[in-house]
C-alpha cells in the first residue's frame, strides 16, 4: 500500500516558518491552513510571500501579530540595546526573537506555557493535530525550563511571541495531516556558529534550547556565522521526525522550498522539502553488533541492556548457546543504526566480559509506524501506531506507561492495555 513520504533536507536547518514555508511550496493549500487554524481563536495574519535565496524560488512566511504601542516600545528598546552590541535581535527567523522564558516586568503581557496549553487542548482541533501540536510544545517548553532553570508550567513566552509560536507549532501539524502524510524523514541538522542578541542579553550558537533540543540527534556544521536553527525549528524537527537519514526509497512527486531571512554567503537560507509515494514496505539499513560469551553473569543482563538502550540501540537479545568445550552461553545481539554503531560497541566492551564483537550491516523492511500520545483517566500513555500492508491499523500501548497506569490506579494491567487500545482506535477514527 502506497502511503505519502516526506523528506526535509535541512543542510541550512529549520524554522517554524521555513517548515510552513516548505508545506505551502509543496501544494499545501494556504486557505485550507488557515480553516485549520481559525479553532485556535488568535489575531494573527499570516503572510505568505515568494522570494528568491541564493537563485532558489522559495516561500517565505511571516506571522503578523497586532503589536500594543507599550509592546513596541519595548521591542524597540531591546532593537537599540542589541544594535548597541552589534547585534540583530531577529536574526535569522522571526522565531527566536520571540521565544522568551525569562521573568520579570517586561513580560507582564506574555503567556506561560501552561496557558498555551489549555488553550490548545480547549481548541476544537482534530485529535491527531491537538496531540502532536501539544508534543512539540512540550518539548519546546521543556528545553526552555531546563536552560533557565525554572519549571515547565512558568516557562514564559512574550505576547507577540507566544502567537507566532503557537501558529507555527499548530500549523506544522495541521499542514501534515491535510497533506497525509504518513512518514517525516530528516537529513542531519546543519547548524551555525557566533552569537545572536535576545532579550537575555548576547546567547552564543546555537541557542541554548535549541542545543538542548538536538540532544540525541544527528547534527553537522553550516559553517555559516549565523543562526541556521532557532529553537520552535529545532521542537519541530525533534517531534515529527521518524527517523533522520538520507533521502529514503520513494517516487518523488515534488519539490519544495521553505525561506527564512535573506543572508548573505554561500549557503542558501532554504529548507528543501521532498514529498513522495513510497510502495510496499518502508526499508532502511541496520547494523546487527554481536558477541557470544560464555562466562556473563544472567542477572547483570538486565544493567547492560538498560545501558545498550539509554545509548540508542533499535533492540536487544540474549540468546542461549551451548559454546565450545560444551560451556553453556549467551549471544547478545543488538540492532542499531549504523551511526550508533561505535557508542553501542563501547557499552559491551565497557559493560560486559566480550573481548570482540562482530558487526555486520543488513536491509531491514519494517511496516509504517508513527506514535500518538493518548490522555487516559490514568494519565498519559504513548501508542505506537502500526498500519498493515493490507490497511489494517493496529494499536500499541507502550508496556512502560501502561505499567505506570497500572500501579498507580490497581487496575490490571492487561486491562489498561486493552482500554488504552481501545482508546486509541475509537479516537483515531473520530
Amino acid at each position: 500500500m502506497a502511503r505519502r513520504v516526506l523528506h526535509l533536507d535541512a543542510f541550512s536547518g529549520a524554522a517554524g516558518n521555513m517548515f510552513i514555508g516548505a508545506l505551502l511550496d509543496l501544494g499545501l493549500s494556504r486557505k485550507a491552513l488557515l480553516e485549520g487554524l481559525e479553532p485556535l481563536g488568535l489575531d494573527f495574519k499570516l503572510v505568505v510571500k515568494k522570494v528568491q535565496r541564493s537563485g532558489f524560488a522559495a516561500r517565505y512566511v511571516d506571522v503578523k501579530v497586532p503589536v500594543s504601542a507599550k509592546q513596541k516600545k519595548a521591542e524597540a528598546k531591546a532593537h537599540a540595546h542589541a544594535h548597541a552590541k552589534g547585534h540583530d535581535a531577529h536574526d535569522h527567523d522571526h522565531d527566536h526573537a520571540h521565544e522568551d522564558d525569562g521573568h520579570g516586568d517586561a513580560h507582564s503581557h506574555g503567556r506561560r506555557y501552561k496557558e498555551i496549553r489549555q488553550l490548545i487542548k480547549k481548541a476544537k482541533l482534530k485529535p491527531a493535530v491537538k496531540a502532536r501540536s501539544l508534543e512539540i510544545f512540550e518539548a519546546l517548553a521543556k528545553a526552555e525550563a531546563k536552560v533557565h532553570g525554572t519549571t515547565v508550567d512558568d516557562v514564559h513566552f512574550h505576547e507577540v511571541g507566544a502567537v507566532d509560536a503557537i501558529v507555527d507549532v499548530t500549523a506544522a501539524a495541521v499542514g501534515l495531516d491535510l497533506m497525509k502524510i504518513g512518514r517525516v524523514t530528516c537529513s542531519p541538522i546543519a547548524v551555525g556558529y557566533g552569537t545572536i542578541g535576545s532579550a537575555h542579553g548576547i546567547l552564543p550558537l546555537p541557542a541554548p534550547a535549541t542545543l538542548e533540543l538536538l540532544v540525541g540527534l544527528p547534527t553537522l556544521p553550516a559553517g555559516v556565522e549565523w543562526e541556521t536553527l532557532t529553537p520552535t525549528g529545532a521542537a519541530i524537527l525533534r517531534t515529527v521526525v521518524d527517523e533522520f537519514c538520507t533521502l529514503p526509497a520513494m517516487t518523488i512527486e515534488r519539490v519544495g522550498y521553505g525561506a527564512g531571512n535573506d543572508r548573505k554567503g554561500r549557503l542558501p537560507n532554504v529548507l528543501r522539502a521532498v514529498l513522495g509515494q513510497a510502495d510496499g514496505f518502508e526499508g532502511d539499513r541496520v547494523v546487527c553488533i554481536e558477541t557470544n560469551l560464555d562466562d556473563l553473569v544472567p542477572e547483570h543482563f538486565d544493567y547492560l541492556m538498560e545501558r545498550l538502550f539509554e545509548e540508542g540501540a533499535l533492540d536487544v537479545s540474549l540468546q542461549t548457546l551451548q559454546m565450545k568445550k560444551n560451556r553453556p552461553g549467551f549471544l547478545v545481539r543488538v540492532l542499531a543504526t549504523p551511526q550508533d554503531k561505535d557508542r553501542l560497541a563501547r557499552v559491551l566492551f565497557a559493560e560486559s566480559t566480550a573481548i570482540g564483537v562482530r558487526v555486520a550491516e543488513w536491509d531491514r523492511l519494517i511496516l509504517e509506524r508513527t506514535s500518538i500520545r493518548l490522555k487516559t483517566e490514568w494519565g498519559a500513555v504513548r501508542v505506537k501506531v502500526i498500519r498493515g500492508p493490507d490497511g489494517r491499523v493496529d494499536y500499541s500501548p507502550e508496556y512502560d506507561d501502561c505499567k505506570k497506569c497500572a500501579k498507580k490506579s490497581g487496575v490490571a494491567l492487561r486491562d489498561v492495555v486493552a482500554q488504552v487500545a481501545a482508546q486509541a482506535r475509537a479516537e483515531q477514527k473520530t
